[in-house]
């Protein structure tokens, strides 16, 4: 795996500093869909389209499995920040911590 910088901006200090790197893959197949920079404590809820890290070109209204179709959110804004993300339908994916360099 290539060296991922994790971003470091005032969404990652509001939830106190603390973030990882997960692979998120679907529940249904075991296909991994996304490479994802997490804020902060707690549970994936959503996924901000701004810390996807692959893939990169992330686009549509919809956030499916590659592999087997599977719908996994959908894309909103999430109103307190403003910022576009996809809410994701509980149960529907995996996730597990990659290390970084």
């Amino acid at each position: 795996m290539k060296n991922i910088k994790l971003k470091k901006d005032k969404y990652r200090r509001a939830r106190g500093g603390y973030s990882r790197l997960l692979r998120v893959s679907c529940e249904r197949c075991g296909n991994i869909v996304a490479l994802y920079q997490k804020d902060g404590q707690g549970s994936l809820k959503r996924m901000y389209l701004d810390r996807i890290i692959e893939p990169s070109n992330v686009v549509g209204k919809s956030f499916t499995c590659g592999k087997c179709k599977q719908l996994l959110g959908v894309r909103y804004i999430y109103e307190k920040e403003k910022r576009p993300a996809f809410r994701l339908f509980e149960g529907a994916v995996l996730k597990k911590i990659v290390k970084t360099a």
